[in-house]
């Protein structure tokens, strides 16, 4: 099947999550202009903001092969050789969700660095607002290219103070997929976490094996953190992946939120949970420091 018609379990979970609620939305000039994605729906207006007070933040470039690869970055101030930890996007593009959630990473002493390894399509994915425009360019970028770009970037991160020997990674979506396959490929990762990645591919050339497919492979720990009414992944599906780290030996732990959708983390969207946002966001912090990512 071409990598042009690719619909994936990330997308098939975001199109149909929750309906709407009665919560106030932005509306799409202000959302853009707020710097969020256009293709994910609505924008919440109660979003979670977090500022840069105490850090040293913003945008830079990490040379990748012959091109230069947009990211932003947040670290504390004043505070030398703070670890690393890479945040893996959304197919939506680098915008205020991702960059946010990169602030709050390093208000816990961490430099978090955001790459955004979709530049290649040579459009902001931001400002795409019709999903089947965006599915071509985010499904034709190969793994064995991502892989490459997150190793500079932790190579930008060490030329820029970062503890890489603390390396971790999070990612959400597309994104939390990025992160078992990054798993599976770094032995200097400590720990990762990911947020409802698909376990399962659908078939790309780009993409050789799938996260299931690497089980055995994980050099890494990881905690998925996924819901039970996503309906892109089936807890058939985690249950399976579980199965297949245990069988392997390989150090996981998994929380499934019997009740919430695709995209429960994503705190600009419809699909937002509070309670199962807040109690993911603590594990991941506490799976972090068990690894020795964070203090």
């Amino acid at each position: 099947m071409p990598s042009t018609h690719i619909v994936t379990d990330d997308v098939v979970g975001l199109t149909r999550a929750a309906p709407l609620s009665r919560r106030t939305f932005m509306t799409a000039t202000a959302a853009g202009a707020a710097g969020y994605t256009l293709a994910a729906g609505p924008v919440r207006a109660d979003v979670i903001t977090t500022d840069t007070k105490g850090l040293d933040a913003g945008s830079g470039t990490v040379r990748v092969m012959d091109r230069e690869m947009p990211v932003y970055f947040a670290r504390p101030t004043g505070v030398r050789n703070p670890p690393v930890i890479l945040v893996a996007m959304e197919i939506f593009g680098l915008h205020e969700y991702v960059r946010d959630v990169t602030r709050r990473l390093a208000k816990l002493g961490a430099l978090a660095v955001a790459p955004d390894y979709y530049f290649r399509a040579g459009v902001d994915l931001t400002k795409i607002s019709d999903i089947k425009e965006l599915l071509p360019l985010v499904n034709a970028l190969p793994d064995s290219e991502l892989l490459s770009d997150l190793d500079s970037t932790v190579a930008w991160s060490n030329v820029q103070g970062g503890n890489t020997a603390r390396l971790g990674i999070v990612g959400f979506c597309r994104g939390g997929r990025t992160v078992w396959q990054y798993a599976a490929h770094d032995a200097a990762l400590r720990a990762g976490v990911a947020f409802y990645g698909p376990l399962v591919d659908q078939p790309n050339p780009a993409w050789p094996k799938s996260p299931m497919q690497r089980a055995s492979e994980m050099k890494a720990p990881v905690l998925g953190l996924y819901g039970g009414a996503d309906t892109g992944i089936p807890v058939a599906q985690v249950e399976a992946m579980k199965t297949a780290l245990e069988a392997a030996h390989k150090p996981a732990e998994f929380k499934i939120y019997a009740d919430a959708p695709h995209g429960f983390h994503a705190d600009y969207r419809p699909s937002y949970r509070k309670d199962a946002a807040e109690d993911a966001w603590a594990r991941t912090v506490g799976w972090f420091k068990k690894y020795g990512v964070l203090d």
